[in-house]
């Protein structure tokens, strides 16, 4: 199967091109976690989870099916009911130890371990420093979940991202800041695909292999409703060389393609902008007289101490050196924020290029997702301008901005621009507002200028001031223009 004269090219940007018989964009938890639940409850043979993260405590969708509500009783209820039923539960093996200890979770996983049909492995099939990042669920190998949320805590929130919110409460009882997330839901061959996928890492990581689902009916859930059908998908990935594992660099030369094929705009959400050979590849745009115009939404600060110093310090660099050359202001980034201006946590991984391409997966902005971490993205690429993409843009745009999606599309429709159409329609309480970038001490600069925190490659995670810097090609192409 090939990309079809588009910029899918297997192989080279993504892993396979299949079809899936029905696809759904699934944003913010909420409703992630309904459908989950409901496709879970539907498996046959097996069900594979694959995550950086998992909390056998969370409660997922409602327990009205009466079935239990929280994760962990939930999975041993249903290979309790079905004698067929095995689960395979993978995620990494960092801080694991320490996840062991909340709450009753040590309880839920040796009530798992005595149960011979819940398989539960820890990944450190990875370099030091590296993490395994994918999050993916396959029920069956006919329905699978791909994108950015993991089953743990503090991702459960709806797209209302209300103040205040009183079931926005983890399980130790601590209230959780407001959190936007999205995954694509496949049925069909590329659902079987991205069962292929798991089952690679799961050997990967455990040495052991497993034998295909036999062909079983899919559980997509009635409730769920369907954007696309019959649809050609791309599964591009990350992972980085270890042992005997080759490196796979196709999502970094995706999101460059899709930088350079833009036409009339880039819509993106992206939990980090710090990424030298985005940075790059933006500026080149952004240099062009008639180039396109990029809207990025992503989160105000990154989530911990650590990950400011790395990513929000090279956010701002990359932001001022893009400036030098985007003389028409046609970069944007943007941050949401609640009704009562609390700041929205952006963790989604979202990328639509001139409504023709839409893209999700668990991938960022930044370098060790393009490199040195294991990620997995999911593409629908239209030969034009397609008007369930652009409506799926629309309601994104809606969602940040508190606004209906039609008016985001009667606006946009007016004015072709997506700048125009957010300064249009943002304003106080719940809306987007413009990045300011923040004074940054020499130390911070040090480390963002060497990607000294968010290595490219493995090569490079103890030698990063080796290879010149996180500007070292933007700096020369500002004095060009």
């Amino acid at each position: 199967m090939t990309g079809k004269g588009g910029i899918l090219k297997p192989g080279d940007n993504c892993w396979r091109i299949e079809t899936a018989s029905r696809a759904r964009l699934i944003v913010d938890a909420d409703d992630y976690f309904a459908a989950a639940r409901a496709a879970m409850l539907g498996a046959r043979r097996r069900i594979m989870l694959i995550g950086w993260d998992f909390d056998a405590r969370i409660r997922i969708g409602d327990s009205g099916d009466g079935a239990p509500a929280r994760v962990g009783d939930f999975i041993l209820w249903l290979v309790k009911r079905n004698p067929a039923l095995e689960v395979y539960l993978l995620r990494w093996d960092f801080g694991a130890l320490k996840s062991i200890f909340r709450g009753n979770t040590l309880f839920v996983l040796m009530r798992w371990w005595k149960h011979g049909r819940i398989h539960v492995k820890l990944d450190s099939m990875h370099p030091a420093g590296a993490s395994h990042h994918q999050k993916i669920l396959v029920i069956d190998d006919a329905m699978a979940f791909c994108g950015g949320i993991d089953m743990t805590d503090g991702r459960w929130d709806t797209s209302d991202h209300a103040d205040a919110d009183p079931r926005r409460i983890g399980p130790g009882g601590r209230p959780n800041r407001p959190w936007h997330d999205a995954t694509m839901a496949l049925e069909g061959p590329a659902a079987a695909a991205l069962g292929e996928l798991a089952r690679e890492r799961w050997r990967w990581a455990t040495g052991k292999a497993l034998d295909p689902v036999a062909p079983a009916p899919s559980p997509w859930p009635d409730a769920l409703a369907v954007d696309f059908r019959d649809r050609d998908v791309a599964i591009s990935r990350t992972r980085p060389e270890h042992k005997k594992q080759a490196p796979c660099r196709e999502i970094e030369r995706l999101s460059l393609d899709m930088i350079r094929r833009a036409r009339r705009f880039i819509y993106a959400e992206s939990q980090y902008f710090a990424s030298r050979r985005i940075g790059e590849a933006i500026a080149a745009r952004m240099a062009e007289p008639d180039g396109p115009e990029i809207v990025l939404v992503c989160p105000r600060d990154a989530d911990g101490w650590l990950e400011q110093v790395a990513m929000d310090t090279a956010r701002a660099r990359l932001w001022r050196a893009i400036g030098k050359v985007d003389t028409g202001r046609r970069f944007r980034i943007y941050h949401p924020f609640t009704e009562a201006g609390q700041p929205i946590y952006v963790h989604a991984k979202i990328m639509v290029v001139d409504d023709s391409m839409l893209r999700v997966g668990s991938s960022n902005w930044n370098n060790r997702s393009l490199g040195l971490d294991t990620e997995c993205d999911v593409t629908i690429e239209s030969g034009g301008s397609d008007a369930r993409i652009g409506s799926i843009r629309n309601g994104l745009m809606a969602e940040h901005l508190g606004r209906e999606p039609g008016v985001v599309a009667d606006v946009f429709a007016g004015t072709g621009s997506l700048i125009e159409t957010v300064e249009r329609l943002r304003g106080a309480g719940r809306s987007l507002r413009p990045y300011e970038v923040p004074e940054l001490s020499e130390v911070e600069k040090a480390l963002a200028d060497n990607e000294a925190l968010d290595p490219e490659s493995p090569d490079e995670l103890f030698e990063p001031f080796s290879g010149g810097g996180l500007l070292r090609r933007l700096s020369n192409l500002g004095r060009r223009h």
